[in-house]
């Protein structure tokens, strides 16, 4: 049950790279949730094909989380390098009507699963609250400053996706629109320019029963708490679960970025985010590269299982929480109604 609850990053761009059948050996274990793919890992849409077709025959039951960022514009992991048709970021298409946005999504997706991928990390639902932003308006990430245009223009990148069998992510909740600072680099505080209203679009969609995952930053808003949104259960639990009404799969943005990195270790890491109601641990597996990663978390949450009842409890909240949403991959089970796997009867070792 925790090795679902890992999705990590690794070295390689061919199927027999070691860092490949690694991953493909974890995924085939059971050890192992999903990996997310970086540009370094896309040497052409072949080899990806390749890789993606190994790694979902690896658990042909419950197939990984095959996941990477395409966005559009500058957030693309699959670019024209190797043949695949890149399309304008979101501020640009959301300058536009919704009908041309469903239909270049639409040729978006189908080109991602066509090559094996079963989630895409998007759409981002940042409001546009300050051009100055280095990370979201700088690269035109946010597709308005207005909540229901960001709604409306996330629709049709999410429909188009299921359209295409492919599980989305909205993000970076609770809201990196109003933000000066890039959580890559270190802690982004956002008490004094974040504002109630970046919630909408997630009020919205939620609403709508459309939303796969919800992938939380990293920023801090000492009004709601001391930690980090990522690790915060203030923001997890009590606002997006409790507030917003949220019960599907929550998932980290990437927890080696600088803003946790540097202040937290990674078993403070790992124990918070799921004490916080993080169902999905997200790891580029870049700062410091290694196959071991995958299985220093898993040892870090069954240690910490096998101690407390209440984590064994959360880990397995978690668990079925993923495993109805990977019954969808492809175009199964509606999010309304999911199938439920039972949880696996086993000893408390195999968490």
């Amino acid at each position: 049950m925790a090795g679902q609850m890992i999705v990590v990053g690794f070295a390689g761009d061919s199927v027999d790279d070691k860092g490949v059948v690694s991953a493909r050996e974890q995924i085939a274990a059971g050890t192992l949730g999903g990996v997310i793919y970086l540009k370094t890992n896309g040497a052409s849409l072949k080899a990806v094909r390749e890789m993606n077709a190994a790694f979902r025959d690896a658990s042909p039951g419950l197939p990984p989380f095959l996941t990477l960022d395409q966005e559009g514009g500058s957030v693309e992991r699959l670019t024209s390098d190797v043949g695949f048709k890149e399309v304008p970021n979101a501020a640009t298409i959301g300058a536009g009507h919704p009908a041309d946005a469903r239909s270049i999504y639409n040729r978006m997706a189908r080109g991602i699963a066509d090559v094996g991928f079963t989630v895409n990390f998007g759409p981002v639902v940042d409001l546009n609250l300050n051009p100055k932003n280095k990370i979201i308006a700088r690269f035109g990430r946010a597709y308005s400053d207005g909540a229901n245009t960001v709604t409306v223009f996330a629709e049709q990148f999410i429909a188009a996706h299921h359209q295409a069998g492919i599980l989305t992510a909205i993000k970076h909740f609770p809201g990196h629109g109003s933000s000066t600072d890039d959580s890559h680099e270190g802690y982004v505080d956002i008490t004094d320019s974040w504002q109630a209203k970046e919630l909408e679009p997630y009020r919205n969609l939620i609403a709508s029963k459309t939303v796969d995952m919800v992938m939380v930053g990293h920023l801090i808003n000492t009004r709601y708490s001391e930690l980090p949104s990522s690790l915060s259960p203030e923001w997890i639990t009590g606002v997006l679960r409790d507030e917003l009404g949220f019960d599907g799969v929550v998932i980290s943005d990437d927890l080696e970025m600088g803003a946790i990195r540097e202040h937290f270790s990674l078993k403070e890491t790992v124990v918070r985010a799921v004490r916080a109601g993080m169902d999905v641990l997200l790891f580029s597996n870049t700062a410091k590269a290694r196959v071991s990663l995958a299985s220093e978390i898993r040892d870090i949450l069954i240690a910490e299982a096998e101690a407390d009842p209440s984590f064994a409890a959360r880990i397995e909240q978690s668990y079925r929480r993923i495993v109805a949403l990977k019954q969808r991959i492809g175009g199964g089970a509606t999010a309304e109604a999911p199938a439920v796997a039972p949880i696996p009867q086993a000893r408390p070792a195999s968490l």
